[in-house]
C-alpha cells in the first residue's frame, strides 16, 4: 500500500510553463544555428558563403529536454511534430 502523503505512484502535471518557454528557446536557437552552419559552408570549393538561403526547416530538438516537452510544445501549437523526432516552426 502506497503511503498518500507521497507522490511515488501520481503522474507529474507536465513540464512548467517556464521549462517550456527555456526549450522553445533553445528550440529557436538550434535552428538558428543550423542554418547559419548551412549556408556558411567553407568546403566543397566554395571560398566563401553561397549566399544562398538554408532550406533547412525541420531539426531534431535539443536533447536536454525531455520528449514530453517537446510533445506539449507541439500540443499547444508552438511546434509542429513531423514524426520521427523532427519538429519545425508552424
Amino acid at each position: 500500500m502506497t503511503d498518500p502523503t507521497t507522490n511515488a505512484g501520481t503522474p507529474s502535471a507536465g513540464p512548467s510553463e517556464l521549462e517550456l518557454k527555456q526549450a522553445l528557446t533553445a528550440f529557436k536557437k538550434r535552428l538558428k544555428l543550423m542554418r547559419l552552419d548551412h549556408e556558411s559552408g567553407l568546403g566543397g570549393g566554395r571560398p566563401t558563403t553561397s549566399g544562398k538561403k538554408s532550406d533547412i526547416d525541420q531539426i531534431i530538438p535539443p536533447d536536454r529536454f525531455p520528449r514530453e516537452v517537446w510533445k506539449a510544445l507541439a500540443a499547444k501549437k508552438l511546434l509542429k511534430d513531423h514524426g520521427g523526432g523532427f519538429y519545425s516552426i508552424p
